[in-house]
C-alpha cells in the first residue's frame, strides 16, 4: 500500500509539473520572446541537465551513426516542430486550451500506431479518437467557446504538436533508439536540437541575449526547461518502477492541471463549450488508454525505458 500511494504521489507531481508549463510557455512569449530563440535556450538547459546526469551515471552519450540518427530525429519531431508551433500557438491562444488540446497526443497516436503496425483495432479506442475529435469541434465551432474569434485562425498551430508528440511515440516504438535509454536519447537530441536551432534564431532575428536584467520571460523559460528535464527524468524513473500502462495516465494530470495552473497565474477563465470540450476529451482519453496497472516489482531496463 506505501508503495502503491508513493507511486502515485509522484505521478500527481508530476502532472502538476508538466502542467506547469504550458501557462509558464504563455508567459515566455508575452513580451516579444519568439519560437527559435526559446527553442535553443530551452535545448541548452536541457543538455546541461540531461548531459550531465547522463555523465554522473556513467552513461555517456555515444555518437556513432544510429545514436546520431536518433538524435537527429527525436530533436525534429519531439522539440523543434512541436515546440515552435506551441510557442507561437501561445501568442494567441489560452494557455489552458494548449493544455486541453495536448490530451489529443494517444487519440492522434492512435492511428498513426495503427497504420505502422504498432497496435491492434479496437472499437473502444476508435471511439476514443471520435470523442477527441469532437472536442475539437467544441472549441473551434461555437460562436462563444473562445475569447476572441480572431483566435480560431490560429486553432491549427496548436494541433500541431500533439500530433508530432504522436509521431514521436510511434517512431520509438516501431523503430526503437539505438539501445539508448530515455535520458540519453534527450540529453543527445537536445544537443542536436542546439545545433540545429541556433542559426535559425540568429537569421530570424529571434536570438536571446541572455544578459541582465532579466524579466519574467526569462524567469518563465529557465523554470520551464528545468521542470522538464526533470519531470521526464522521473518520467523514464516511473515506467522502470511501475510500468509503461501506468506512468501513461500522467496525460490526465497533464491536462487538468494545466487547465488549474492557467486559471491560477493567468487568470484565464473559459466558456461552457470549452468546459464541455475538456469533459469530452477526459472521455476521449479514457476510451484510448490501456487498462491501468500497477506493477511494482519491474525494474528498469533499456527496453521498458524507451
Amino acid at each position: 500500500m506505501r508503495t502503491t500511494l508513493f507511486l502515485f504521489a509522484v505521478l500527481i507531481a508530476m502532472g502538476a509539473g508538466w502542467g506547469l508549463t504550458q501557462p509558464l510557455t504563455k508567459i515566455a512569449v508575452s513580451e516579444g520572446y519568439r519560437q527559435f530563440g526559446l527553442i535553443f535556450w530551452q535545448m541548452a538547459i536541457g543538455a546541461v541537465l540531461l548531459g550531465g546526469l547522463t555523465y554522473a551515471t556513467g552513461r555517456p552519450l555515444p555518437w556513432h551513426r544510429a545514436a546520431l540518427k536518433t538524435y537527429v530525429i527525436i530533436a525534429l519531431i519531439g522539440t523543434v516542430f512541436p515546440a515552435a508551433s506551441s510557442y507561437q500557438a501561445a501568442v494567441y491562444l489560452p494557455a489552458g486550451i494548449l493544455s486541453i488540446l495536448l490530451s489529443l497526443v494517444p487519440m492522434l497516436a492512435l492511428p498513426v500506431a495503427l497504420a505502422l503496425g504498432n497496435d491492434t483495432f479496437q472499437p473502444r479506442r476508435l471511439l476514443g479518437l471520435v470523442f477527441g475529435l469532437i472536442g475539437v469541434l467544441l472549441i473551434a465551432a461555437p460562436e462563444a467557446s473562445l475569447p476572441d474569434r480572431a483566435m480560431l485562425v490560429f486553432l491549427p498551430l496548436a494541433l500541431i504538436p500533439p500530433l508530432f508528440y504522436a509521431f514521436e511515440g510511434n517512431y520509438v516504438a516501431r523503430w526503437g533508439t539505438a539501445g539508448l535509454d530515455a535520458v540519453q536519447v534527450m540529453a543527445g537530441a537536445s544537443l542536436v536540437g542546439m545545433a540545429i536551432t541556433l542559426p535559425l534564431a540568429v537569421l530570424s532575428g529571434q536570438w536571446i541575449t541572455p544578459s541582465a536584467p532579466w524579466g519574467l520571460p526569462d524567469a518563465a523559460l529557465v523554470a520551464s526547461s528545468v521542470i522538464h528535464a526533470a519531470v521526464y527524468t522521473t518520467y523514464v524513473w516511473l515506467v522502470g518502477r511501475a510500468g509503461a500502462v501506468f506512468a501513461a495516465q500522467v496525460a490526465y494530470l497533464v491536462t487538468g492541471f494545466g487547465v488549474l495552473w492557467a486559471m491560477l497565474l493567468l487568470g484565464e477563465r473559459y466558456s461552457l463549450w470549452v468546459w464541455a470540450a475538456f469533459g469530452v476529451m477526459m472521455v476521449g482519453l479514457t476510451l484510448v488508454q490501456p487498462r491501468t496497472r500497477i506493477e511494482p516489482d519491474i525494474k528498469p531496463d533499456a527496453d521498458r525505458v524507451t
